[in-house]
């Protein structure tokens, strides 16, 4: 199987380039596409030798990933966010994960990059959730065979929680791996807004999103959800 990895970016000169050197080493036969969506920082810079296309779309990442899957060559498709750091095993583990004709396609284990044991047990605590609801999230490397994506229509351009929408619709199309590696992804909103804020935060959009609250509602309202 031939992979690809769609990385979403806007403004991420602190974190793109260590996020594609890890990518590089994770998955070094994989094509990697970085779709910008308007970055001011200097992030296309470096970026622009570290992947294999440097594509360009309009600001949001449903439809940022969107548009790399649309480019894509391969037949498989991974989503990482441009400040998470893959494992070294990372296009290993996806191929294991897809030898099972079962699955449809998968996430990662969560670590977050900071070592304090608050820190360290809520990812353990995210990982938990994901493996017991096969419900997976963007800081989490979602990957799915490319036919699968395309039968489901990709994400939804929507302003919030494309990557729980997919995930769901990920679910009921087959079986979801749930891959004990871990991916290291930044804990900068929980150290920016607090832990318990922002865990009741991502918990309220998440009910409210699930009942039906339109996501540019929840934007306005949580515009720093992000």
């Amino acid at each position: 199987m031939k992979l690809s990895v769609v990385v979403p970016m806007l403004n991420e000169s602190k974190a793109i380039a260590e996020t594609l050197r890890a990518l590089r080493a994770g998955a070094p036969s994989a094509e990697i596409i970085v779709v910008d969506g308007g970055s001011e920082d200097g992030s296309r810079a470096l970026a622009l030798g570290a992947c294999d296309r440097l594509l360009t779309a309009p600001r949001g990442r449903g439809c940022q990933m969107n548009r790399g899957a649309a480019a894509a060559n391969g037949d498989v498709l991974a989503f990482v966010h441009a400040d998470t750091h893959v494992p070294p095993t990372f296009a290993e583990d996806i191929d294991a994960a897809l030898r099972d004709p079962a699955a449809v396609g998968g996430r990662f284990d969560v670590e977050l990059d900071e070592p304090a044991p608050l820190y360290r047990a809520l990812g353990r605590l995210i990982s938990l959730r994901s493996r017991l609801s096969r419900v997976g999230t963007g800081d989490q490397a979602i990957f799915v065979r490319k036919r699968v994506f395309e039968e489901l229509k990709g994400f939804k351009e929507i302003e919030l929680c494309e990557d729980l929408d997919f995930a769901r619709r990920l679910k009921r199309a087959g079986c979801v791996a749930c891959l004990r590696s871990r991916v290291i992804t930044s804990a900068r909103r929980w150290r920016s807004q607090g832990v318990l804020q922002t865990v009741l935060r991502m918990w309220f959009i998440k009910i409210m999103f699930l009942l039906g609250f339109p996501p540019s509602w929840l934007k306005r309202r949580y515009s720093d959800a992000r």
